[in-house]
């Protein structure tokens, strides 16, 4: 009788101590947050003090590049750490992008800013603003989906008005298409050209840096399985890599080719799709998405091959490097400047 009375006080006092880290965690995070929203604030008045004072004629303009390091050296000297004059340039900038027409956000922190106000096209830098949100990217994040360009190249398949919506909103997973990146960056896995893997290789490795091709994949991916086996017949296939997507609700299945994709891995993939919906879905999934992952595609072979074929298959391209920012620029380029000739 007396242990079952400890064990009842004991699991109370389990339920306390669970309490009590809860409503901690709860408050210290509002704490966090509360503390970054006010030091955003700090930072934009402080950019407004210094475009105001340069503005309002109270310094000889020879004296002007000579403002930030003086208050820099002033202001760290009477006030202490955080005033360095990168600091202060990146306070001014704050204030000067965001005075008209936006609002800084809250939810991001300095170290976020920082990173974002190094972007100069400002359709670039509104798209990793709402997708550092939407993601809930910390800074190193951001900065690996800036360097693969990640705007760019889902910029580069879209018109005019696609372009300005990725940029007002940012990335909202609504529909297989949003998924897919072309390419895929594999630059983490920091294989140098020319290679010589197999798709066996290649795979171990995507699964040993499993994290960043989350990452690279986009929000929403669970990891299920390597070599998934698949049943048919008297025989036993196996899909390379299978994921679940909790936003669109549905398996995602990636094959992976060390060279060109051929018609042939198009009808494999259509083939797992047919097996994974009738025996794999269950209630309230949606049809699976297929992805063949390749070095190479012929976008015409690939075009007849998927003749009245699912639109939840994809044949997709991956590199190994980082892309060709420019190159992806002049193409988004072009496009708006084709629509807006026609």
């Amino acid at each position: 009788m007396e242990e079952n009375k400890f064990e009842i006080v004991n699991d109370n006092y389990q339920n306390l101590v669970s309490q009590i880290s809860e409503t901690y965690s709860y408050g210290f995070n509002k704490a966090v947050a509360a503390v970054n929203s006010n030091m955003i604030e700090t930072y934009w008045k402080i950019g407004e003090h210094i475009v105001e004072f340069e503005q309002g004629g109270k310094i000889k303009a020879e004296y002007g590049k000579a403002l930030l390091p003086n208050l820099s050296k002033d202001l760290t000297r009477s006030i202490g750490k955080g005033f360095s004059l990168s600091n202060l340039k990146r306070m001014r900038q704050l204030y000067v992008l965001y005075s008209i027409g936006a609002t800084v956000s809250h939810q991001l922190s300095w170290s976020i800013y920082v990173e974002l106000l190094k972007i100069n096209d400002p359709l670039e830098r509104s798209f990793y603003e709402k997708q550092t949100i939407i993601e809930n990217w910390n800074v190193r994040e951001l900065i690996r989906q800036k360097q693969t360009s990640l705007f760019l190249r889902l910029a580069a398949s879209k018109n005019k008005e696609g372009i300005m919506q990725l940029a007002k909103e940012g990335l909202i997973v609504k529909q297989p298409t949003d998924i897919i990146r072309e390419p895929c960056v594999l630059e983490f896995l920091k294989i140098p050209e020319p290679y010589h893997l197999s798709e066996t290789d290649l795979e171990t490795r995507l699964i040993d840096h499993l994290q960043h091709f989350l990452l690279e994949l986009g929000k929403g991916f669970a990891f299920i399985g390597r070599q998934y086996r698949i049943p048919v017949g008297n025989r036993n296939h196996y899909v390379d890599l299978v994921f679940y997507h909790r936003i669109l609700k549905c398996f995602v299945l990636i094959d992976l080719k060390k060279e060109e994709a051929g018609y042939e891995d198009v009808g494999q993939m259509n083939m797992y799709l047919g097996y994974f919906e009738n025996e794999e879905n269950t209630e309230g999934d949606n049809p699976p998405i297929g992805i063949v992952l390749a070095k190479e595609k012929d976008d015409l072979l690939v075009q007849y091959a998927m003749h009245n074929i699912s639109s939840q298959l994809f044949v997709n391209k991956y590199q190994l490097y980082l892309p060709n920012k420019d190159e992806l620029r002049n193409l988004i380029v072009t496009q708006l400047q084709d629509e807006n000739e026609d």
